[in-house]
């Protein structure tokens, strides 16, 4: 009979064979990569330091559970979103990698020299891509068409204290494509609170090549809540790469219906990932809107220090920003806000 794997054949033939004597001068060391095997040269620390025990410290329990919270509360996430994806589409097979997620943390802030509260703040999304791949149900605890433009975009500067108390929308996503670069999605839903309010909106997202340096990115939404009334928002970025940075110049431009005005932003930032736990992010930012007149209503910068803990799960950040606002009479107001950011989810991004 014809063997099918030649190579695995050879492979095991040379795995079998004996290994020819060698001089000491060309020697292979076919030593395990252990710690007695690598030898003096390896380490950056004494030999004997390898076998001092663990010490027993304060933190060492309380750190333990954590982890073993972080682990079992992930599977239970995940698990939930199979669950109830199984259930919605009936069929006993579902998509593994859904994007379910629950993010808990505390945060305080620090404004003129006044230390704030410690706040907790939690935000989940429980995403439930069916098998038939385009549709899916999204649970979420905001919805960012009913924060003003100004709120969103300052959102990492914010503690739960400061930002405006958001209700619980569900929908129904249907996930289409208009070409290789544009993306459609069409939802109807519900968001919670008295009265319900009902919801429909379509969102295409895109991006674009310009030249050799430049990336284009788009991303228009349309959407209509019976309680607020209509909404429309464009946001364009030009991105491009500098050495080891990453820089954004983005726009935005948001009409609000009850309000009967536009809110507009204009934000450039850089990114830069300094090692694989830390990265640096910092924003120059313009905020307005159209009524009484077309205004500028904030200038403000910051800096969001982010660095990873532990693992890809556990963040901490240092956020100083300065900001300028027209109700202040553009006199300057500084802030500290300082974080821990735990993510429970199978397939984290």
């Amino acid at each position: 009979m014809v063997d099918r794997h030649p190579v695995l054949l050879l492979t095991g033939l040379l795995l079998s064979a004996p290994v020819a004597a060698q001089s000491p001068d060309n020697a292979i060391n076919l030593a395990p990569l252990n710690p007695d095997g690598l030898g003096p040269s390896f380490f950056t620390y004494e030999p004997d330091e390898r076998y001092y025990p663990d010490k027993e410290t304060f933190w060492l329990s309380p750190s333990e559970w954590v982890i073993r919270q972080q682990s079992v509360r992930s599977r239970q996430v995940h698990s939930l979103g199979l669950w109830a994806d199984q259930t919605l589409s009936g069929s006993r097979r579902a998509v593994p990698d859904n994007e379910s997620y629950l993010r808990v943390g505390f945060a305080t802030q620090s404004e003129t020299g006044e230390l704030a509260k410690m706040e907790p703040e939690a935000r989940f999304r429980l995403d439930l891509p069916t098998v038939e791949e385009k549709l899916r149900l999204v649970i979420e605890s905001d919805s960012e068409e009913n924060l003003p433009l100004s709120e969103r975009q300052r959102d990492r500067q914010l503690t739960s204290e400061t930002r405006t108390e958001g209700d619980i929308t569900g929908a129904l996503r249907y996930l289409g494509r208009l070409s290789d670069t544009v993306n459609l999605s069409t939802d109807v839903g519900i968001r919670g609170g008295l009265p319900l309010n009902t919801f429909a909106r379509v969102r295409s997202t895109g991006y674009f090549k310009l030249g050799q340096h430049w990336l284009t990115h788009i991303d228009q939404r349309l959407y209509y809540f019976n309680q607020d009334g209509w909404g429309e928002s464009t946001w364009v970025a030009f991105d491009r790469t500098i050495g080891e940075w990453d820089f954004r110049a983005a726009s935005e431009l948001r009409w609000v219906h009850r309000n009967r005005e536009f809110e507009f932003s204009q934000i450039v930032s850089g990114f830069h990932r300094a090692n694989n736990r830390s990265t640096f992010n910092p924003r120059i930012g313009i905020l307005g809107e159209s009524q009484p007149g077309w205004r500028t209503t904030e200038y403000f910068t910051d800096l969001n220090w982010r660095y990873r803990l532990y693992d890809d799960w556990l963040y901490s950040e240092v956020i100083p920003a300065i900001n300028f606002r027209r109700e202040d009479s553009f006199d300057s107001h500084s802030s500290l806000t300082l974080r821990i950011e735990m993510f429970f989810a199978r397939n984290f991004r």
